[in-house]
């Protein structure tokens, strides 16, 4: 695998003092950074989503947590206000919980650094491999369809999803991939296309809308994407959209993957009916880029997260291994604890 070509990008660089996150809300326009000297920066730029992708998320706030400790602030409250930044990613919760145990143990500053190091560390090492497990599912020249953003952005570096489409093309499994635009925020018109054009891999942009007509085509064998959770059963939160892919996929014959470090999968709970899904600002509907495109005293709803059932899934991709066509056995035998 040919790393120095598809994984160049940190989007997510500690400084020594600080955190250095790279702005994903103006890109592609300007590649601007952000410093964060605090754990209350951290948590406004995961809520602004200066920082987004569950793993990033996860990595962001250990580094939140390194911030208050080398300030002297109260670390349980650093760690409560990071963990209410977002609710939906289970990264947030397992990265806060893993820098919790060792302030618990008695753990200094530099030692918690270590720990964010570790942890940011351990997700580039697990992309990698999934993205040889993932794409080893993948028959030669195939044409795959992603949803959001799952790449270096997301990620310590190289990606989930995103991760299993860079080792696909390097291998030549994948000879076309299409991105969906992913509406509101854009993320994969945004973000997808700017890490895939950079990496110059063969990839059009398709609007979210498009899909259905795209699978008709038989242009597409697999939807990859990440997740944001994957409960107990194999039931996955995800960007909004990712249910209907999931729905469209099953009635054209097209398989569906899903690809998430282990971090990603919460046992505690049982099925997608018991994830919370985060709603926001409905405004976001109702602008692009600031601008106001929808009549005044229009009203909107706005989830960000659905839920895809384990039913629709052919394939769960983990560091730890693959899980075909899920269920709670399956589960628990690879994840239980």
């Amino acid at each position: 695998m040919d790393f120095d070509r598809y994984d160049r990008i940190r989007a997510v660089q500690w400084q020594g003092d600080h955190l250095r996150l790279l702005d994903q809300r103006l890109l592609p326009q300007e590649e601007r950074w952000i410093d964060c000297a605090s754990a209350a920066q951290v948590t406004q730029a995961i809520k602004d989503l200066a920082v987004r992708g569950a793993p990033a998320i996860g990595i962001a706030a250990a580094w939140g947590v390194v911030l208050a400790a080398r300030q002297g602030e109260p670390l349980d409250a650093a760690l409560a206000m990071l963990r209410a930044a977002r609710p939906t990613a289970v990264n947030l919760m397992w990265a806060l919980d893993r820098m919790k145990a060792r302030i618990a143990a008695g753990a200094d500053a530099a030692a918690l650094e270590r720990e964010a190091q570790a942890i940011q560390d351990e997700d580039l090492a697990a992309n990698r491999h999934m993205g040889e497990l993932g794409a080893a599912l993948i028959a030669p020249h195939s044409g795959v369809l992603t949803h959001c953003n799952t790449g270096s952005l997301a990620t310590a570096g190289f990606g989930t999803a995103l991760g299993v489409i860079r080792a696909g093309v390097a291998s030549g499994r994948i000879a076309q991939v299409y991105a969906g635009e992913t509406r509101p925020w854009q993320q994969g018109a945004r973000l997808t296309m700017w890490e895939l054009v950079r990496d110059g891999i063969p990839a059009k942009l398709i609007a979210d809308s498009a899909a259905s007509h795209l699978m008709r085509s038989g242009e597409v064998q697999w939807v990859i994407v990440g997740a944001d959770r994957i409960a107990a059963n194999g039931d996955t939160a995800n960007k909004i959209g990712t249910y209907q892919l999931a729905i469209a996929a099953r009635h054209h014959g097209v398989k569906f993957m899903v690809v998430a470090p282990s971090s990603t999968v919460d046992m505690a709970t049982a099925s997608g009916e018991d994830i919370e899904i985060e709603l926001r600002d409905a405004t976001e509907l109702l602008a692009v880029a600031g601008r106001r495109t929808v009549v005044e005293g229009a009203e909107a709803w706005n989830p960000v997260f659905d839920v895809t059932p384990a039913a629709l899934i052919d394939a769960i991709v983990t560091e730890k291994g693959v899980i075909e066509r899920p269920t709670p056995q399956a589960m628990q035998a690879m994840f239980g604890r």
